[in-house]
């Protein structure tokens, strides 16, 4: 894939006493002085206080019904397109997804990959789509994870690069080297398959 066709931008210490030494108490504050408080310590809330990390793995075909569950909020708001319960069955081999603790799904992203266009060179061209994670979990850094899981695994592939749509602002994607493009780079197929009405905005970057 020519880079040229789109624009990606840039990436106390505390002095210890001899024990040995004594010292004299500091001498009595003057009356009315006000008296100090001694410094607080701030102290690492124990580990089960802290919200339990999700594991990225693999979808399976028997997570299609909670992929839609996970997906179907996102497209009542018309960030994520519908899709039935058969496609994420049948594409489950495209998602990465995070499992939280208890065994559900709080995250996932699909991986398409596409053959090289007859004009775009030898390198094949890689589509994320279907990127949400459960409200709930915003915030705690699974979407960085999974996209730079999704990275990887097209990485791993020989993909050249990367495309995507968003109808959103796009920010985790530029954060990540993603920027503009025009759909004519993307591959064909896929840039096809685009609902107009939705006007989404192309990213891509490089690999």
């Amino acid at each position: 894939m020519p880079a040229h066709l789109f624009a990606v931008p840039r990436r106390l210490d505390t002095s210890v006493l001899d024990a040995s030494v004594t010292t004299a108490p500091p001498p009595p504050p003057p009356a009315g002085a006000r008296k100090e408080h001694p410094a607080l310590s701030i102290a690492t809330p124990p580990a089960a206080l802290l919200p339990a990390r999700s594991a990225v793995r693999l979808a399976r075909p028997e997570d299609a019904e909670e992929l839609a569950a996970l997906s179907r909020p996102f497209a009542r708001t018309g960030a994520l397109r519908e899709r039935p319960v058969a496609l994420y069955a049948s594409r489950a081999a495209d998602f990465v997804v995070t499992e939280a603790p208890d065994g559900t799904l709080d995250g996932c992203l699909a991986l398409r990959v596409h053959a090289p266009e007859p004009a775009g060179g030898h390198l094949s061209s890689g589509v994320l789509y279907n990127f949400c994670v459960a409200p709930h979990r915003q915030g705690h850094g699974i979407g960085t994870r999974l996209l730079r899981a999704a990275v990887a695994r097209a990485r791993a592939r020989s993909v050249g690069a990367l495309f995507t749509a968003t109808v959103g602002g796009g920010g985790l994607f530029l954060r990540h080297g993603f920027g503009p493009a025009a759909p004519g780079t993307a591959p064909a197929a896929w840039t096809a398959s685009l609902d107009p009405r939705r006007n989404a905005r192309v990213l891509a970057r490089v690999l």
